[in-house]
């Protein structure tokens, strides 16, 4: 057994463990961080197979943003732990059968789909990296399939900005346009006011006699 091989039964072992973990972890903030765990890891697989896009890719996007978003949410919400798990060992007989047909499912196209002693290299790659082919594959022969993805992706933001836009009458907000075209005029007036002096008051004589007699 060479060096790369014991490397990748390694990180296989720990990304076995961390999924396993993810699903069987009582707090949610646990269950992310061993997702995170499980990420890299499914890296490092990848770093192994030649494939540094996809590796980069999966810590950059998943672990450096959707993760600290999920962490971000599952801080900010109290999530009643107890609750979620009422009727778990109900319905745990269903969900295993349905998670046993889609691992089969799985097992089946992956069994079908790739042959590895049928596949063929890439054209060129002896002289271009893997993220240099990734690039021209998807830039020429998937170039429309791209622009599709990109629409898609747009139509989901827009979507949401939609749906999470609120206008409420009791917060203050501001117009860019109008704070644009201000003027100091607009905001200060000097006025020139004749200076009102006012009288220092005198002590009354009968002030003065009623606290002799005091």
């Amino acid at each position: 057994m060479d060096t790369t091989t014991a490397l990748f039964y390694v990180f296989s072992a720990l990304l076995l463990f961390a999924g396993f973990r993810v699903i069987t972890a009582r707090s949610p903030v646990h269950s992310a961080l061993y997702l995170v765990l499980a990420f890299f890891n499914a890296s490092c697989v990848w770093m192994l197979l030649e494939a540094e896009f996809l590796a980069i890719s999966l810590v950059l996007v998943y672990v450096g943003a959707v993760m600290v978003l999920f962490l971000f949410v599952v801080m900010m919400l109290d999530i009643n732990i107890d609750l979620l798990r009422q009727g778990f060992w109900k319905h745990f007989p269903v969900a295993g059968a349905v998670g046993a047909i889609i691992a089969l499912e799985m097992a089946w196209v992956l069994q079908r789909g790739f042959n590895v002693t049928a596949a063929k290299p890439m054209a060129g790659s002896d002289k271009l990296p893997n993220a240099k082919l990734l690039g021209v594959e998807i830039y020429t022969n998937y170039l429309y399939p791209l622009q599709i993805a990109a629409v898609l992706l747009l139509v989901g933001i827009i979507a949401a900005i939609a749906l999470t836009l609120r206008r409420r009458k009791d917060v203050k907000g501001q117009n860019p346009s109008e704070q644009v075209r201000a003027r100091a005029a607009d905001r200060v007036r000097i006025v020139k006011m004749a200076p009102v002096i006012e009288a220092p008051s005198v002590p009354s004589a009968d002030g003065n006699a009623s606290k002799g007699q005091a």
